[in-house]
This record gives C-alpha cells, sequence and structure tokens, in this order.
C-alpha cells in the first residue's frame, strides 16, 4: 500500500491543466519543426487549418490560425515536406500538446521544386496551359500596359527599349515582386488591366508584359503561386510573361501567351523597330505599284490579242444580210397567195349562209323555247308545294320548341327570383350587423377621444393657457409681465394681461423632482403666482 503524503496540495484538473500548458509555453516559447504535413483536408469553415507534422517516429498536431494563414507564402499542402515556425501549447479539452504556427518554409530546394512541379502537373490537367488558349500578340499596339515594380532597373529597362524600337504609351501598375502579398498584388493587377473597357478614362492596354529581375527560386516564389497563374490564363488582353533571366522558369510562363526571356526582350516583342518597319512598308508599297502595272499591262496585252482573233463587224453580219434579202423577195409572192386562199374560203362559207336556212333554223328554237317555258312552269309549282310542306313541318316545331323553351325559361325565372330574394334577405341582415358592429367602435372610438380630449379636462374645472402666439403655455416661466393670454373654458374663452412676474423660489433642480408628499392642507390665498385678472 503507497503512503500519501498529507502535506500535498491537492489540483483540479482545470488547475492541472492550466500549470501543464503555463509550463509548456514558457519553455518552448518559439519552435521550429521540421516535418512532413499529414491529415490536411483544407481549410476549416472558421478559416482555420488542422493537421499533423510527422516523421519516421513521432507526429505532433498542429494548427494555423486563419489570420496567419492569409499572411502565408507557402499554404499547407497534404505531403509538404515543411520548416514550421511558432510556439508549442496544449489544448486541455484533449489533453494534448500542439505547435500553433505562424509561418511555413520549404524544407530545402528539393522540396520547392517537387511542389512546384506537383502545382505545374494540377494547372496543366486543368488546361491553363493549352496551346489553344494563347492568343497572338498585336502587331503594334496602340497602348501596352505593365505589371512590374516602379522602382527597379525592370521598368527602366523596358521604357529605354521601347523608346528605341517604337515609342508607344505606356501605363505601369506598381506592384512587389516579392515577399508577402506580392502574389495578391500581381494577381490583381492582371485583373485590374483586364476589367478596363474601351470607353473608360483610363485607355484599355492591347498587350500586357508582367515583369521581374532575376532572382533565386525563392524571390521567383510569387510568380509560380496559383493566384497568380489563373490570373494569367483568364486575362483577355495577351499577355508576355518576362520573369527572370533565360534559365528562370515560372508557371506564369506556361499559362501566358508568350514567355520572353528578359524584361528587355518582352518590350522587343512587343513591339517592332519603326526603321525597319517603315523600310519594310515602303518595299511593300514599291512592290505593290510594280504588280499593278504589271497587270495592267499584261491585260492590255491579252485585250489586244483578243481583238486580232474576233471577225469584223461586215463578217458577223453577211449571213444574216443575205437571208434577209432572200425572205424580203418572197413576201410579195406569198402575201398574194395567202389573200387568195382566203377568199375562195370565204365563198365556200357564202353559199351555205342563205336566208331558207336561217328561217327554219330560227322556228325550230323558237319551239324549243316554249317547251323549256313550259316546263320551267311546271317545275316552279312543284318546287313551291314542296317548300310549303317543308315550311309547315319546320313551323310546327318551332312551335313546340319554344313553348318548350318559354317554360324552361318561366321555370329559371322563378328559381333566380327565389334566390334573389334570400340573397336580399342575407344582405339586409348582414348590413345591419356590420352597421351595429361599426356603430359600437364609433361609440368607443368617441368615448376614448373623449377620455383622452383636453376638453374633458377643462370640463372639470381647469383651463387651458395661451399666449399671443396660441401656443400653450405649460410653465409659469413662460409668462412675463404684462403678455397677453388667452384663458380657454370648457364653456368659451377669456382674455387676460399678467401683472406680475412668475414666483421663482424653487430652483431648477428642485423643480425637476418629484414633489414630496405632505399632509394636505389649505393654502394661504397670498401664496402662489396670484390672480391674473
Amino acid at each position: 500500500m503507497v503512503d500519501t503524503l498529507p502535506n500535498s496540495p491537492e489540483w483540479t484538473v482545470s488547475e492541472l491543466s492550466q500549470a501543464l500548458k503555463r509550463t509548456v509555453e514558457d519553455a518552448y516559447g518559439h519552435v521550429r519543426v521540421r516535418g512532413e504535413i499529414s491529415g490536411f483536408r483544407g481549410v476549416h469553415s472558421s478559416g482555420h487549418a488542422y493537421f499533423c507534422l510527422k516523421d519516421e517516429g513521432a507526429r505532433i498536431d498542429a494548427v494555423v490560425w486563419r489570420t496567419a494563414y492569409s499572411r502565408m507564402r507557402i499554404k499547407p499542402e497534404e505531403g509538404l515536406e515543411v520548416v514550421a515556425s511558432g510556439r508549442l501549447t496544449t489544448y486541455p479539452g484533449r489533453s494534448t500538446y500542439q505547435i500553433v504556427i505562424d509561418t511555413l518554409e520549404p524544407a530545402g530546394l528539393g522540396a520547392l521544386m517537387a511542389l512546384l512541379e506537383q502545382r505545374k502537373q494540377t494547372l496543366a490537367a486543368e488546361g491553363l496551359f493549352d496551346e489553344t488558349r494563347k492568343r497572338p500578340l498585336p502587331a503594334l499596339p496602340a497602348v501596352i500596359g505593365v505589371v512590374t515594380s516602379p522602382t527597379g532597373a525592370v521598368i527602366r529597362d523596358i521604357l529605354h527599349r521601347l523608346a528605341d524600337r517604337f515609342p508607344r504609351p505606356v501605363l505601369v501598375w506598381p506592384v512587389r515582386v516579392q515577399g508577402e502579398g506580392a502574389a495578391e498584388e500581381i494577381a490583381t493587377a492582371i485583373r485590374g488591366f483586364d476589367a478596363l473597357t474601351e470607353s473608360g478614362p483610363i485607355p484599355r492596354p492591347d498587350v500586357l508584359i508582367v515583369a521581374r529581375g532575376g532572382g533565386s527560386i525563392e524571390d521567383l516564389w510569387s510568380f509560380n503561386e496559383e493566384i497568380v497563374v489563373r490570373a494569367a490564363a483568364d486575362c483577355r488582353i495577351p499577355l508576355i510573361s518576362a520573369v527572370g533571366h533565360e534559365t528562370d522558369v515560372t508557371l506564369i510562363d506556361f499559362a501566358a501567351d508568350r514567355r520572353a526571356p528578359t524584361p528587355t526582350a518582352a518590350a522587343e516583342i512587343a513591339v517592332p523597330v519603326r526603321s525597319e518597319l517603315i523600310a519594310r512598308l515602303d518595299g511593300l508599297g514599291r512592290r505593290l505599284a510594280g504588280c499593278f502595272a504589271r497587270a495592267q499591262e499584261n491585260r492590255y496585252s491579252a485585250l489586244r490579242a483578243a481583238a486580232r482573233a474576233l471577225p469584223s463587224a461586215d463578217q458577223l453580219l453577211a449571213d444574216a444580210r443575205q437571208k434577209l434579202d432572200g425572205a424580203s423577195g418572197r413576201l410579195p409572192r406569198a402575201l398574194l397567195a395567202n389573200a387568195q386562199a382566203h377568199r375562195e374560203r370565204f365563198s365556200r362559207t357564202a353559199h351555205r349562209l342563205s336566208p331558207l336556212l336561217l328561217r327554219a333554223r330560227l322556228v325550230r328554237e323558237h319551239e324549243r323555247v316554249f317547251e323549256l317555258a313550259g316546263r320551267s312552269r311546271r317545275c316552279l309549282l312543284v318546287q313551291r308545294e314542296r317548300r310549303r310542306e317543308r315550311l309547315a313541318a319546320v313551323s310546327g316545331r318551332l312551335s313546340a320548341a319554344l313553348r318548350a323553351t318559354l317554360a324552361a325559361q318561366k321555370l329559371g325565372l322563378a328559381r333566380d327570383r327565389e334566390r334573389l330574394q334570400s340573397l336580399m334577405d342575407r344582405a339586409g341582415r348582414a348590413e345591419r350587423a356590420l352597421l351595429v358592429a361599426r356603430r359600437g367602435r364609433v361609440e368607443r372610438a368617441a368615448g376614448l377621444l373623449a377620455a383622452l380630449s383636453y376638453q374633458g379636462v377643462l370640463a372639470r374645472g381647469f383651463a387651458l393657457v395661451r399666449g399671443p402666439d396660441e401656443r400653450p403655455l405649460r410653465t409659469a416661466a413662460a409668462v412675463a409681465p404684462g403678455l397677453r393670454l388667452s384663458l380657454e373654458f370648457s364653456d368659451g374663452r377669456a382674455f387676460a394681461t399678467a401683472d406680475g412676474a412668475p414666483a421663482t423660489d424653487a430652483t431648477p433642480a428642485a423643480a425637476d423632482k418629484p414633489p414630496a408628499k405632505k399632509p394636505r392642507r389649505k393654502k394661504p390665498e397670498t401664496a402662489g403666482q396670484g390672480s391674473l385678472f
């Protein structure tokens, strides 16, 4: 049996947890831990991040608060080996210890390259680096936008190179190109240039240059951030990436429409050489004039060759003229033969049109007309009789239908009359009930109005004092000597003039306090402000 020490202090669980927390935090106020991120499933809905750091033999819980997570240049990713800086603390709710991380750094250059390769594969799988997304650069941009640091040598090199080759207006969006918050500023600048409109107060650039000088992979890491790559891929303005030197490669180079090895080369890509462009235009103009002259000469030669091959007008009209002469010689004989043929045909027809034949035909047609007239009269009589019979039958059916309709209408009118009478009775009862209810509401409102009206107060013996402007006077201090007053009673008004100053024996502070309850006693007639009459 273990002997207990009677003098040992007793701890509560909370006190012991707080003591352990203070001990751990005092002993390990700031630590740097190297390990592999495990169990990271993304940022919590609260904005905090929870995961573990592990190595071959142990693991430790880690937490990144929301404010620290937003400032981190390297975000936590599953399987990434990092060096975490922060402080150790305990979590009494689970009796565990954890590290609260303030900053994250990749564990060496190899980790950065592995992270870069993994991010490159992820973005490439989404199609952000496809060649079909890339747009051609304008031959001669009217305005050039530059996203870079305003204090470095990069912007001076770009402006100097543009001035040597072909001066163009340049819009500079100043940003930080390395350090904390640089990626967000670069992405904001790209999206800001892309949001400009054609007709806005600030001209929209025709081409963008995102530029930075050379440096280590850590210095150029802002251009490998996902937010910058997505902004470059979504930009509708053709974009030239000019980050670092020839051997430096960043992810924005794959998302841009064109990659330049240096910022100076980006300026050379953006604009042509003015003198070379002028010489080229002059050469093209001379070539165009020579081509036009040679084309005109070729067409003139072809026209002359075609004119020699065409026959003359006399040759084209010779056959037609000969045919016309032959036809004009045969025309008189043809006219005489045609007239003779028509004369003979007319003579044969005239013998068949004698008066006797015409008279006999008229007699036959007259008899036929009389016969048709008799048949028409008989048909009309038969048709009239049939129509009369049909009319009588239809009239009988119509009379019967009319009588049935009248009976149905009378029955319907009787039912409608009864229904109307019932509705009128119900309407009368409803109207009386509504009038009673409304009368009660009016009486209650009148009673409430009478109770709240100051006329009822006047009827109990009080008076309402008004000044010359007809405004009520609520305090004695508002009455000045000689002031014209209007006194309203329940049965009319009276006018008076104040002949003395109001009593001033009470201080304002005392006037604000409620009066103390005293035994009721009769006041002397000399107290108060006196009579106003």
